[in-house]
């Protein structure tokens, strides 16, 4: 039996949540099949028992996991004879430190300048909650009012991510010849933007796009499943 993974999704079959995509590219990286149930933010309370706050959530055969990081880990176990994902307690102390860096360096400033966007791509139903929610995050500020100083915050992003294409200009993937989980981490990062940018993150010269369209062709066009605008112009 298929693995069911509960995905975000908004507007138009947009998959916008960078850590249900983690779940997406750990779950084809040991080879597991799987089939997605989309879920809005307003009905994720439905999910199993109705404990699940956040999605990814998988269902497996009656085993029920929540959390990126604890799904890739159940996987690891429930299924030692795939590919794993953190293949030593090394790896997985390595894939810590990518997200720490992701969440202080580039999130922080990627989430301001695009959580606008986001709320233009939820559905109808989760608006309301979204703004609200999203503005309490930000100490009050209006999303509206983002939108009109996150071009002059765009060379700030990108210069964050100098670590990642400074070490990809040296090796196949962050991973080394082949990829794992730390490119995961990175890649649905971009997969969450590209999902509702309607300002294009990279610029087209930009050698992370080697990397990052490899990534999206990665398990027959794995990132290739959900609707993407331009990420680089």
């Amino acid at each position: 039996m298929s693995i069911t993974l509960y995905d975000l999704c908004g507007q138009d079959d947009r998959r916008f949540s960078p850590f249900c995509w983690r779940t997406k590219y750990a779950l084809a990286h040991k080879g597991l099949a799987f089939e997605t149930m989309p879920v809005s933010f307003s009905a994720i309370k439905t999910i199993g028992d109705g404990s699940f706050k956040t999605v990814p959530v998988i269902e497996d055969n009656g085993t029920w996991v929540g959390d990126s990081w604890e799904i890739a880990k159940y996987l690891d176990k429930a299924y030692p004879d795939k590919p794993a994902l953190f293949p030593s307690p090394e790896v997985e102390a390595l894939c810590h430190f990518v997200e720490t860096w992701q969440f202080s360096n580039v999130l922080r400033q990627a989430f301001p300048a695009y959580v606008h966007d986001i709320y233009l791509h939820v559905k109808e139903e989760d608006r309301t909650y979204f703004k609200e929610s999203r503005e309490k995050q930000l100490g009050g500020t209006k999303l509206e009012s983002l939108v009109e100083t996150r071009e002059e915050k765009l060379p700030g992003l990108r210069s964050a991510l100098f670590p990642l294409r400074m070490t990809l200009g040296n090796q196949r993937w962050l991973s080394g010849d082949t990829p794992g989980y730390a490119d995961y981490l990175i890649l649905s990062t971009f997969l969450w933007l590209g999902s509702v940018a309607t300002l294009p993150v990279l610029e087209k010269d930009d050698p992370l796009l080697v990397w990052l369209e490899k990534g999206r062709d990665l398990y027959d066009g794995l990132g290739r499943t959900s609707p993407c605008n331009e990420i680089a112009a």
